[in-house]
């Protein structure tokens, strides 16, 4: 494991995971030196502000997780852990791999923007209460397609790792992407663990994958600690029972 020279800043709202939880992840797994700043300094929330605002120097984050790592300001989620991932040793040296990693991670950034609009299909701004109906309508369609679609790709990207044994999603090690597939499947628990549970057996690999990472010495650490914040309905992963309905395939099976 490399050990970063600098000691890494990471900038993202306090209080909920979001897509700063996977930035923790591969911070936490590396055993990088890094503060949280929003949630560990004083006035982290108003230094992070200033970046947003363009009163820092450095690139112009758009949004949050950003991080800082000596006079580099570097933002969005995939990028950071791209950026990261060499200096940390948690992405193979071959060029073809990193792609690789960084092609599912860009992936997974995907399917999260389609986790969140489940919850909010209309618009980040109205109260989920303003847009129930057309969440439900949403929620159904992820469940019994959207969702599937994608963890089976990961379940297939799994079985074609030859590599690793399907163990790993990238070459024969562990790397970020593998922590980023665990951070998925556990939001995914807690939003949808009924629609989620119908699947599993369809996506051994990918469970399997899940609780290697969470045992890992490491993360099972960060996971017993007051640093993981829990999941709450202000996050990406939420969960409203109406929408957590069971794979409209699974439906029709019992009929």
């Amino acid at each position: 494991m490399r050990k970063p020279r600098t000691r890494i800043e990471l900038y993202y709202w306090p209080g909920i995971q979001g897509r700063g939880e996977f930035v923790r992840l591969l911070l936490e797994e590396a055993g990088a030196p890094y503060v949280d700043v929003a949630r560990e300094s004083k006035d982290g929330l108003a230094a992070m502000m200033r970046f947003l605002e363009g009163d820092e120097p450095g690139a112009l984050p758009f949004a949050a997780p950003f991080v800082k790592v000596g006079t580099a300001v570097v933002a969005q989620t995939a990028n950071i852990l791209a950026f990261l991932a060499p200096r940390l040793g948690l992405v193979p040296d071959d060029e073809a791999l990193r792609a690789g990693a960084h092609q599912i991670q860009l992936t997974l950034a995907d399917f999260l923007g389609e986790i969140h609009d489940t919850h909010h299909p209309i618009a980040g701004g109205l109260y989920y209460e303003d847009q129930k109906a057309a969440a439900k309508r949403r929620a159904r369609d992820f469940v019994g397609e959207r969702m599937p679609k994608y963890l089976g790709w990961l379940e297939q990207v799994l079985a074609r790792n030859r590599a690793s044994g399907g163990r790993w999603l990238v070459g024969s090690e562990r790397t970020y992407v593998d922590l980023s597939a665990f951070q998925i499947v556990d939001g995914l628990r807690y939003a949808f663990p009924n629609a989620l549970a119908q699947l599993e057996p369809k996506i051994p690999r990918l469970i399997a994958l899940h609780d290697r990472v969470a045992k890992r010495p490491r993360i099972a650490a960060y996971l017993r600690s007051a640093r993981r914040q829990p999941f709450n309905q202000m996050g990406i992963f939420r969960h409203y029972r109406e929408l957590d309905a069971p794979p409209r395939r699974a439906r029709k099976a019992k009929r």
